[in-house]
This record gives C-alpha cells, structure tokens and sequence, in this order.
C-alpha cells in the first residue's frame, strides 16, 4: 500500500487529519442518482442532471466554507496522574470553538486498549463558547500509561462534510492497585475488621508498652489498677497498656506463574497487592517499619524498612508495575537474600500459593534458619473451585468421583501444612474478598499478644 492510500485509509479510520464526505451527503447523491437515472429513461435532458449536480455540490462547499477552521478550535484534557485498577474515573476535555459557527462533534480520545472507551463521544458546541466534554473510565491492568492523541471530527449546520483533527496532547497516567480496603482500614480500623470480630485493643495483660493512667471502668482488669494514683485521686484508676510500637514488618510478594491465576476480580497477584497494602498501612499506622519485597524466580523491588505513613507512597511506587512472571518462583534464592538484607527480628508475611509452596522442599531448610530470628506467616488465596466441588451433593457417579479426588486434595494439603506448622511456620488461606481482612487481623493478632 502506497503511502498516499495509506494516509487516506488512517483518514477514514479516524486517525489522520482531512476533510471527508459525511453519509447524508452520500445518501443525498445516492437518492439524486435514482432519480436522474430514471428521468433520463423518461426524456430528462443531461444538461439538467450536471447543472443539478454542480448546484448541490455547491451547496456543500458552501456548508464546508461555513464550518470552523482547525485554527479556531483548541483543546486541553485533564486526566488524573494516578487512576486506581477496577475504579471508574472522570475525564475531562475542554474544547474551545473561537469560530462564528457552531458544529456538531464526535471524539474518540487515545485511551489504551486495557481501558474502558466509550467512543466516539457526539455532542454539539455554540459559535464562540468553550464545551467541557466528559466521559467516565475505568482501566483494568496496572502500569505506566502513556496517552497522546485525540481524535476529533466535526461538521457543520447542514452536516454534509466532516473536518478531521488530530491533537497531541501527550500524558502519562499510573495505574495503582486498588486502595479501596486500605482507605477502609485508615478511616475505621474497627469497622474494616468487624466481619472478623476481632478486637484491636485486645492483648494479653500485663504485656505491652505503658501508654497512660485513666480512670477505671466496669471490665477493666482489676490487676492493673494503679494503688498510688487512686489513694491521692480518692478515685480508682488503671494503668493502660497498648502494643509495643517499633516492631519489624517484611512483606514478600510472589509474582511467580501460579500468581497469575484468574479470580473473580482480577488475579492472585492483584489481591495479594491489594491486601498487602492495608497490611502495610496498618502497620505504619501504629508506627511499626515495614519493608517490601516482590520475588519470582528473582528479586523484582525491594523496599527498605521505614516507618511513617509518608513510607505508604514509597512502597507504592516501587511496586505499583509489577507483573506476574511466568516462571516458577525460586523460595530458596528470596530466603537467601532475606538473610543478607533483614538482620532485625521481625515478621515475614508471605502471599503467595498455599498449594505451590508446601511442595517446596528447599525452602524448609532456609525457613527453619530464618525461624531462630524471625517469625513467618503465610497468606494465600483459598481454591474456589475445589471449595465448591467439596459442597456437591455426588447426585451421579462421575460427581461422586470428583468430590472423592477434591477430598483427597484437601487432606493431602492439611497434611503438609501440619508438617510445616509443626516446625513453627504458620499458614493460612482465605478467600479473595477477605484477603486483605485476614491478614491485617492475623498482624494485629500477633503484635497484640506480644509474639515479636
């Protein structure tokens, strides 16, 4: 294809700039057409037909001459710099027509294709007024996003031609895991964990760090009442005690191939991310230091422990572009590399496959090294599919057969999982709405009962 005919076909696909007949001027020759075409078996002159079709032709060039010229039009976009995966959000895009004539529009906007794209757009703008067009959008794979061009085409009163321009109005757009559950847990810790029932004040007396004397309430331990304050007050009062602040906090994230299996909103990846952040901001919020670090079958980032809800944004940003590679994960060399890197006590809380990871015999040797110093949780998301196959009723043999196979997975499982509880490294699975729940309660329960 010649570079003329492929100008020509961008212009027809919406990508070029150009001038091109619109279908009611095509329909309107079309229907002139039958007609002359009929006139002409009954007698009807030529010379008629071509002054005919000279006239309509001048009339649309008439139309063309009263449309706005490209110069008269300008544009700006305003698109947010960080969109959240799965959230819908508005765009906006300013039009100014500076012309003597109004015109109706149609505008696709250079969104990439893991977007939403609500295209084309129609609208009508006044002569000499500025329109604020708005589309909403949801992007669905996180990364980094560069979007360029926009597409704009426009007629005028009568609509017989479309003028077409392409703007560049180049931005790049983030795209973050969701922070729904994270904003949760920050706005109402307790409220975010009332499914789990779980209490954060809750903890083991007598332990903890010495936070203030206050006057006693009914269900206050009677232990902790302060005797020296309560004889000069002429008043009982208590001593409170709060989780010891300053704890260590390493989070791995396993980007290897089972991570990539499909859920219901998105992958094992995605959730683990999401939960791993409001694991993140709960730990900062009561002042612990957190660390990040995202593996396969190497080190993809690594995130240094801070503390602080300013480190929040730091951990975001390092791993907010990491993909499931399709690799098996490597436990051993992430051990390994833990051991140089985390010299602190501290807890390692892994997300990643249950399933995958009880088969990793090479692990074991590095987990039991890490135990001395460290305490290890493991986090993952349950099977849904061999959940559901376990509630059949076997109503024929073959399903009898499956339930029989799914049974046998599940004892398989809790046995290996029973072997490596035994040597003091925990595990647990949840389902995917409740990833991020169970695991902020399964820290706060270790931080309240003192355990690091």
């Amino acid at each position: 294809m010649t570079k003329s005919l492929k100008s020509l076909w961008a212009r027809f696909l919406f990508q070029d700039k150009g001038i091109l007949p619109t279908k009611r001027l095509l329909l309107v020759y079309l229907i002139l057409s039958l007609i002359f075409v009929i006139s002409s078996l009954l007698g009807l002159s030529w010379t008629f037909v071509i002054t005919f079709n000279l006239f309509v032709f001048c009339v649309s060039i008439l139309d063309l001459l009263f449309s706005p010229s490209k110069r008269q039009l300008s544009f700006k976009r305003a698109l947010p710099k960080e969109m959240e995966r799965g959230v819908t959000y508005p765009i906006e895009i300013e039009v100014s027509n500076s012309s003597a004539s109004a015109l109706h529009y149609r505008i696709l906007d250079g969104l990439p294709q893991s977007f939403d794209r609500p295209f084309p757009i129609k609208g009508h703008i006044s002569k000499d007024t500025a329109a604020v067009i708005t589309y909403q959008t949801t992007a669905y794979i996180r990364g980094n996003y560069l979007v360029q061009k926009l597409y704009f085409r426009y007629s005028s009163l009568l609509g017989l031609w479309e003028k077409q321009t392409t703007v560049d109005l180049a931005e790049t757009v983030k795209v973050i895991p969701d922070l729904t559950e994270t904003k949760q847990y920050l706005e109402n810790a307790q409220a975010f964990l009332k499914y789990e029932g779980l209490k954060i004040r809750r903890q083991k007396s007598g332990v903890g760090d010495f936070a203030k004397i206050r006057n006693y309430v009914v269900g206050d331990d009677p232990r902790k009442i302060n005797w020296r304050q309560t004889a000069k007050l002429q008043e009982i009062m208590t001593n409170d005690y709060e989780p010891e602040h300053g704890k260590y906090i390493t989070i791995l994230i396993d980007c290897g191939r089972m991570m990539g299996a499909e859920l219901t909103k998105g992958n094992r990846l995605e959730r683990a991310l999401e939960a791993a952040m409001t694991v993140t901001a709960a730990a900062l919020k009561k002042g612990d230091y957190v660390s990040m670090l995202a593996f396969s079958n190497k080190i993809h980032v690594y995130v240094p422990p801070a503390k602080g809800l300013a480190h929040l944004q730091t951990i975001l940003q390092a791993i907010y572009n990491v993909k499931v590679n399709p690799a098996e994960s490597n436990y051993g060399a992430v051990l390994r590399y833990l051991e140089t890197v985390q010299k602190k006590r501290s807890l390692l809380l892994l997300f990643s496959d249950v399933s995958s990871f009880l088969h990793e015999e090479s692990a074991l040797v590095y987990l039991q090294r890490l135990r001395q110093r460290h305490m290890f949780f493991m986090i993952g998301v349950e099977d849904e599919t061999l959940v559901s196959r376990l509630k059949e009723k076997p109503d024929t043999v073959h399903q009898a057969m499956v339930k029989s196979i799914a049974q046998q997975q599940v004892l398989i499982k809790k046995r290996e999982k029973n072997k490596w509880e035994k040597r003091g490294l925990q595990m647990i699975e949840a389902s995917e709405e409740k990833l991020a729940v169970t695991a902020v309660s399964r820290y706060i329960e270790i931080i309240n009962q003192n355990l690091l």
